[in-house]
């Protein structure tokens, strides 16, 4: 079956979503066929509207430029000033995972710099910290329990939700969709409390220097794992044993330099009107072994400690996230050849040598600011950033100091004048992760275990389609340059890589997951907690200013809008929303008062869709 779009008009795009949501959204079971066309009809309105929103960056940036060439934004707002109460919810989309009221109030009082300033100096929250503390409480309950990956979870809703280093979290989850490990992997999977510590790094590392960041991404053991460079060994002639070259090759290719050459825009470098590869296999040979020799944090340089992280019977309990250990006779002597960078044969072997001009020499590569610039870009901000947005930002990468290297690239990409465009500026579409967080922060949930209890999201039928930190593979979730195929935004030239995630089931598993949500609470189930018995999601709504509006429609739709939309929605979202509304009745109260329940469900209803359309509606799925 293939995708139609609709013409680019509001209402054409709308309509076929609310027709959807009416058969899909409530359950009405119609048949397989007319699912079919109600699931269809929904992922046509919607990649139709996130496909032309993507495409908003003005029709001279969805032209191609010539490298070095500069773009003339029609912007007029400055970073500098004072922004309005819609312009700081949508820079607060871009540098947290969603805007609340109260950091909306802040960003207008103090302005967008001040406002970074703030955040980078709020201390780390740590996830290792709430894991170890949940593990002890479960281990003193009876019969004794222990954390697990749910802890994980527990810990990264309840930072995104209620936080107070937003930037901070923020950054460290775009990072981790840049450095990418997954729980997927039962190396990683089987070790969460070194999974929350993995997240403490990346909030750490990720306001430092980028050095400093792919070296402690380098030498954790769950990458180690993962990518397979822990316990990697020198070459064996005898055997035929080589080095493993999987790290080698994803450190290039995925966290440093890429595939092809840059220019400082990151535009491909161009000979005979062909891309220059970056590397070639034999660079990966060369580097591998540079990674050669590293293993456990350990007492000792013992084969013990190298295999199996132990001398005597003892390990180290926290070698899943210590930085790895060199162990010199491990490691390759050989000369070592790549990036055109040769380190000499070693008369003794010496790791941290072999390794310290590795990550120099891939550090100074001159595309790994274009490079790095612009995947932060999209993970932030917009999908197709221009080359003028891109050569900017790599600037500012390449000029800052080292020590604050990670925050000077920050700030660039958030202050510069193409992300704070006000008119039709860049967009992205929402992932399913920052669609849930940022309406648990425009209407505030409170746990009733107080644990935040979210658990796994990983199903597209019965959740979000994506759980943080379990993507498919070292790739992501998703590519970069990922292009929807038949889609408007591919015949532009453009990608759109948050609907590689988009499919059938993940569109209406989306509608009914945030029915669900929306209606019944957010998160897993809880039936007696405390010795109180609950019988309810763990997140729940106080809905009481909602309900005071469902008897004017208007005011309510307003309200919604303004938490999930700063305020702003067309006005044919707007008259649908209403009309939405308005087709549910709400009874009269009698004079015995014995329909008051009737009264209360209807009003219910009316606050559930007004949400609920707002959150499966275009406007809210693509980030402006």
């Amino acid at each position: 079956m293939s995708l139609t779009f609709p013409p680019s008009r509001p209402a054409a795009l709308t309509r076929p979503l609310f027709k959807a949501l009416k058969w899909l959204g409530r359950g009405v079971a119609r048949g397989p066929e007319t699912a079919a066309r109600a699931v269809m009809a929904m992922m046509a309105a919607v990649v139709g509207m996130a496909v032309m929103a993507v495409m908003a960056p003005s029709s001279a940036l969805a032209q191609p430029l010539a490298p070095g060439a500069s773009v003339n934004l029609p912007i007029t707002t400055e970073a500098a000033k004072l922004p309005r109460r819609a312009d700081a919810a949508r820079f607060l989309t871009q540098a947290t995972f969603g805007p609340t009221e109260a950091d909306i109030q802040r960003v207008m009082a103090i302005g967008y710099s001040a406002w970074i300033t703030e955040q980078f100096r709020l201390p780390a929250t740590s996830h290792r910290a709430y894991w170890e503390a949940a593990h002890a409480a479960l281990q003193a309950t009876t019969p004794p329990g222990s954390a697990g990956q749910d802890q994980v979870w527990e810990s990264f809703w309840r930072q995104a939700a209620n936080g107070p280093d937003q930037l901070r979290q923020r950054v460290a989850y775009a990072l981790s969709q840049i450095f990418v490990i997954s729980a997927l992997d039962s190396n990683v999977g089987d070790q969460p409390r070194a999974l929350a510590a993995w997240l403490d790094m990346l909030g750490t590392e990720g306001l430092g220097s980028y050095r400093g960041l792919l070296e402690s991404v380098s030498m954790h053991p769950l990458m180690g794992l993962y990518l397979t460079s822990l316990r990697n060994q020198k070459a064996d002639p005898a055997t035929g044993r080589v080095p493993d070259e999987n790290y080698a090759r994803e450190v290039m290719q995925l966290f440093s330099i890429g595939l092809v050459q840059l220019n400082p825009d990151g535009t491909p470098v161009l000979a005979n009107g062909r891309m220059v590869e970056t590397y070639a296999p034999a660079d990966i040979t060369g580097l591998a072994k540079v990674f050669t020799g590293w293993s456990w944090a350990c007492a000792s340089t013992s084969s013990g400690c190298f295999n199996n992280g132990s001398t005597g019977g003892v390990s180290d309990p926290d070698r899943y996230f210590k930085p790895m250990k060199g162990y010199p006779q491990f490691h390759s002597t050989e000369a070592k050849s790549f990036l055109g960078v040769i380190i000499p044969a070693q008369a003794v072997a010496d790791p941290a040598a072999s390794l310290k001009a590795a990550l120099d020499t891939l550090a100074a590569h001159p595309n790994r600011a274009p490079f790095i610039s612009r995947q932060l870009i999209q993970r932030l901000v917009t999908s197709n950033p221009s080359p003028a947005y891109v050569r900017d930002v790599a600037t500012a990468f390449v000029e800052a100091r080292r020590g604050t290297q990670m925050q000077s690239l920050v700030t660039a990409i958030l202050l510069h004048p193409e992300a704070r465009a006000v008119s039709r500026g860049p967009a992205k579409v929402r992932e399913p992760v920052l669609r849930l967080s940022a309406y648990l922060r425009a209407f505030a949930h409170t746990s009733v275990t107080g644990a935040w209890k979210m658990g796994n999201t990983d199903s597209p039928t019965t959740a979000l389609g994506q759980t943080p930190l379990r993507a498919g593979s070292v790739f992501n979730f998703y590519r970069p340059g990922y292009v929807a195929p038949g889609s408007q935004s591919a015949a532009a030239g453009l990608v759109a890589p948050e609907l590689q995630l988009f499919n059938e089931s993940s569109a209406s598993g989306y509608v009914n997951f945030m029915r669900d949500n929306v209606g019944s609470g957010v998160g897993q189930y809880q039936g007696t907690v405390n010795g109180v018995v609950q019988n309810k999601r763990d997140l729940q709504r106080d809905w009481s200013a909602e309900l005071d509006l469902a008897n004017t429609p208007a005011a309510l739709v307003a309200r919604v809008a303004d938490r999930l939309l700063f305020g702003q929605p067309s006005a044919a979202l707007q008259t649908e929303l209403v009309a939405a509304v308005n087709s549910i009745a709400v009874p009269v109260l009698n004079a015995t008062g014995s329909n008051l329940a009737a009264v209360n469900t209807a009003k219910r209803n009316r606050v559930n869709v007004a949400v609920l359309l707002t959150l499966v509606a275009p406007e809210f799925l693509v980030q402006k």
